[in-house]
């Protein structure tokens, strides 16, 4: 099976289109994703046929378990896609279908060249049902409406305050003052993303605002553990730091693997841009 390794800020991913051939995709993208005895990714991006868009995701993080969706692979699928004529030579955007709705990637070109890529990752969502969260309403720490924010969990000695978001897939931000490299991710991040609270587990960001155009961040994923960007996760980050006041509509945000910028109005869809480059092809056996 030719794939295609494409990464957007140094968020990694094998892209297939599988045709007909039907296989157990969480068990090969376990194989796949193994950074040692296999190609090395975050996850598996599957190009399928849709109905309702341009063409369908399917994604499969490194431990096989499947993602809603992914911000970062939206973007570079529609790349594979303009690669792969699987739509129309410099078309001005490509409709994707994912579980939770159809979104659209908008291109901008130099010439015959394509120089940006667009994503609308739709609308953040912020109940308890929506992520979902095993809060009971009646908690003190629970508003009876609107977004929960500040929301204060023990892990070890630490005491985080959360900020949920839902893009599609669900997000616990955390506000930090001091650098995202002092922050302990890898012994608190796995505790977070698989504790109680979350029934389908949660990817979870650590923040800190440099200004009000500019946040610089590290994620643990659900599913993948620390990678080197998260879509989604950074437009949570931008949604709950403009639900606090802290950023403007528009901004800036750096993760290890380079900068997503993220546009919301407060109100409709997120939208995020940010590269979408291909690392190599090459032939995987599926006999």
């Amino acid at each position: 099976m030719k794939f295609t390794k494409m990464q957007g800020a140094g968020n990694d991913f094998i892209l297939l289109k599988p045709g007909k051939v039907n296989l157990d995709w969480s068990a090969l993208a376990r194989k796949m994703c193994d950074r040692n005895l296999g190609v090395g990714a975050d996850g598996v991006i599957l190009a399928l046929p849709s109905k309702a868009a341009n063409l369908r995701m399917r994604i499969f993080n490194s431990d096989g378990s499947e993602a809603e969706m992914c911000g970062n692979g939206l973007r570079c699928l529609a790349k594979y896609a303009l690669l792969n004529k699987l739509v129309k030579k410099q078309s001005p955007q490509i409709s994707i279908e994912t579980i939770p709705g159809i979104r659209t990637v908008k291109l901008g070109y130099q010439g015959s060249r394509l120089d940006q890529i667009q994503a609308g990752v739709g609308v953040p969502k912020f109940s308890a049902a929506e992520l979902p969260l095993n809060i009971k309403t009646e908690n003190p720490e629970t508003p009876k409406s609107g977004p929960i924010l500040d929301y204060p969990l023990m892990i070890d000695s630490y005491r985080i305050l959360l900020n949920f978001v839902s893009m599609g897939n669900p997000h616990a931000v955390y506000f930090i003052n001091q650098p995202v490299t002092e922050f302990p991710l890898h012994e608190i991040g796995p505790q977070v993303e698989s504790h109680s609270l979350f029934p389908r587990r949660i990817n979870f960001e650590i923040a800190r605002v440099i200004n009000r155009d500019k946040i610089e961040m590290r994620v643990w994923e659900r599913g993948a553990g620390e990678t080197l960007a998260c879509g989604t996760g950074a437009c949570a980050v931008a949604v709950a730091a403009q639900l606090h006041k802290y950023v403007n509509s528009q901004v800036d945000i750096i993760l290890p693997g380079g900068i997503l910028n993220i546009e919301w109005d407060g109100r409709g869809e997120v939208l995020m841009s940010g590269p979408a480059e291909v690392v190599y092809t090459g032939d995987w056996p599926i006999a």
